[in-house]
């Protein structure tokens, strides 16, 4: 009689991974890991300017989140991870434009509010090095939105106005102020008002009277008036009297400044507008370079599209109007005109991390801003 036992089968273990392999594998889940988080859900920006100072402080490090406002789909896909422009300390480009596809948004919670601080990729060409990146590529710029589609924004007296009635100011909102001094002022001196370097620049009138052009907040003003060394403090004259011919839009007779603005109707996707030299002289150039449109010819009063003179025109999609909190030192919609509904990235939520360049030793980290709500 043969006996057959049942034999167990003896599996072969499993080759073990190299420790390279090993590294390799968590380098590649951690850098696709990232990049899903950064494009679908939060990334995290710097400040770079005081342009939104006193509420945000350059070295200010802050998480900006995607889905408040919707994920935008890539349209750049062909790109060196967790790179916006540039391969890191080189000028190489990080990607290549030769496949762009169509960008949508997915849904979001909520939408651009009047007031809200704002990430989106500035619109103009020479804000972006002179070149033309992708929308989704253009270089991110922070400020708070004044205006949201089809409302009409002024500014009056350095007063933001919407629909004809006073916008809510942050409260460390910045103007430009003229501090006549006795003398010359040190640093230190300076860094008791907690002004930096940056904040402020001296001068001398013809008279040779020593004089300092410090942005600052009201109340900080105020502080500082009552130094004994400051002989009397004004409202910088050069920004509220005489008309600004660098501000949007150019031309047309228009006499405005930073704190005499508009009114100006921002642009809202539907809205009709008969073409004529004062609305192309608004809004042609938002038609042309970023209405979603094809072989576009300007003159001063008419506006062709793929060869048909166009007598009316609706718009294609939303605009905002973006300002800094430094009213008087900041470079925005004041300046390049509106921001269009693909180019907002998301909202600022809280600072997770801020580091004063002019601080020293456990001072170069500025600890009472952990995690502070940006509002």
């Amino acid at each position: 009689m043969n006996w057959k036992f049942w034999k167990k089968e003896v599996k072969a273990e499993p080759t073990k991974k190299s420790f390279a392999r090993e590294w390799l594998d968590a380098i590649v889940f951690a850098v696709v890991a990232a990049t899903l988080i950064r494009w679908l859900i939060m990334e995290a920006y710097t400040i770079p300017t005081p342009s939104m100072e006193n509420s945000l402080l350059v070295g200010d490090f802050l998480f900006v989140s995607k889905f408040h406002y919707g994920t935008r789909t890539p349209k750049t896909i062909i790109q060196m991870p967790l790179t916006q422009q540039k391969i890191w300390g080189t000028d190489i480009p990080s990607y290549v434009d030769w496949i762009q596809l169509p960008q949508f948004r997915l849904p979001g919670f909520t939408h651009v509010k009047n007031g809200d601080v704002v990430v989106f990729n500035v619109p103009p060409n020479d804000l972006n090095e002179f070149k033309n990146y992708p929308v989704d590529l253009k270089t991110n710029y922070i400020k708070r939105c004044i205006g949201i589609p089809g409302d009409v924004i002024q500014v009056v007296k350095g007063q933001a106005m919407v629909n004809g009635k006073p916008l809510e100011n942050p409260p460390n909102m910045q103007f430009g102020y003229i501090v006549y001094t006795k003398d010359i002022i040190n640093e230190r001196t300076f860094a008791k008002f907690e002004l930096d370097p940056e904040d402020y620049s001296p001068g001398r009138t013809a008279d040779n009277k020593i004089f300092y052009q410090i942005h600052m907040t009201k109340e900080k003003m105020e502080e500082l008036k009552s130094a004994p060394y400051v002989i009397s403090i004004e409202a910088d004259p050069r920004l509220g009297n005489e008309p600004d011919t660098r501000l949007f839009p150019k031309g047309y007779g228009i006499k405005w400044n930073a704190d005499n603005y508009g009114p100006l109707t921002i642009p809202k996707k539907g809205m009709k507008i008969a073409i004529n030299d004062s609305t192309l002289a608004t809004y042609g150039s938002t038609i042309q370079l970023y209405d979603h449109n094809d072989k576009v010819e300007l003159t001063d009063s008419t506006l062709t599209i793929n060869g048909q003179r166009v007598t009316e025109y609706t718009f294609n999609q939303d605009y905002y109007f973006m300002m800094g909190d430094n009213r008087h030192n900041s470079w925005d919609s004041r300046y390049w005109g509106f921001v269009p509904e693909d180019h907002i990235v998301g909202k600022a939520l809280f600072i997770w991390l801020s580091i004063d360049k002019f601080g020293s030793g456990i001072h170069k980290i500025r600890w009472s801003r952990f995690f502070n709500l940006v509002h």
